[in-house]
């Protein structure tokens, strides 16, 4: 039975809002819109969302028939920070992925832009851990279907997904995946679910459940 680890992004792998929040902000201005500044509080309070949702919350004052082009550009923005700068990555997190490894394919499955996944990847080198990724900046699809699509396009019988939020929950509910709760995270789960309090934890959970 091949059995997969499917992993949420922000709140999960690493913490980007500070550095999502300056790279919009950047952009924002160089192209002259006067909005309000952004925060890393805006932007942890969508982390989950998907693009055309984050676009109507953190651009609401821009008219819509600019405010997916502003987001478009804003997107292409924080790819290029991310690819330059990184992030906060979670404690321990290429030593628990090397260990991971050894036992399980890996796999990111995000409702982020396209190059969003690919920039963190770049900027540590981990693409070596990871199988396959997908997202909704790719096909538009929701995260339960990129759950569903990754667990079909490589062969798996099993997979567990592991994210942070409720919606993460719900995705793999909805995909037919197990779901682990990183409780570190952003977010609180209203389901009793297997969880974890810091990333390094994950190895031993798995040997349990």
């Amino acid at each position: 039975m091949k059995t997969g680890l499917i992993f949420d992004m922000d709140g999960t792998l690493w913490d980007s809002s500070a550095y999502v929040a300056a790279a919009w902000n950047e952009k924002i201005k160089e192209l002259g819109y006067d909005l309000k500044e952004i925060t890393k509080q805006d932007i942890m309070g969508i982390m989950g969302l998907t693009m055309d949702k984050i676009a109507d919350i953190l651009l609401a004052d821009v008219p819509k028939e600019e405010r997916y082009d502003l987001l478009d550009k804003c997107g292409g923005n924080e790819n290029d920070y991310l690819r330059k700068h990184g992030a906060d990555l979670y404690p321990d997190l290429e030593k628990t992925l090397i260990r991971l490894k050894e036992k399980y394919p890996l796999y990111i499955v995000s409702n982020c832009q396209s190059g969003y996944i690919e920039s963190f990847l770049e900027y540590y080198g981990f693409g070596k851990y990871f199988e396959d990724i997908e997202c909704y900046g790719n096909n538009l699809k929701p995260k339960a279907d990129n759950i569903a699509l990754i667990a079909e396009r490589n062969g798996l019988d099993k997979s567990w997904y592991i994210g942070d939020i409720q919606g993460d929950h719900d995705a793999a509910v909805k995909a037919g995946s197990g779901f682990i709760h990183a409780a570190y995270g952003f977010g609180t789960i209203e389901q009793d679910v297997p969880k974890i309090e810091k990333f390094s934890d994950l190895p031993e959970l798995l040997e349990k459940i």
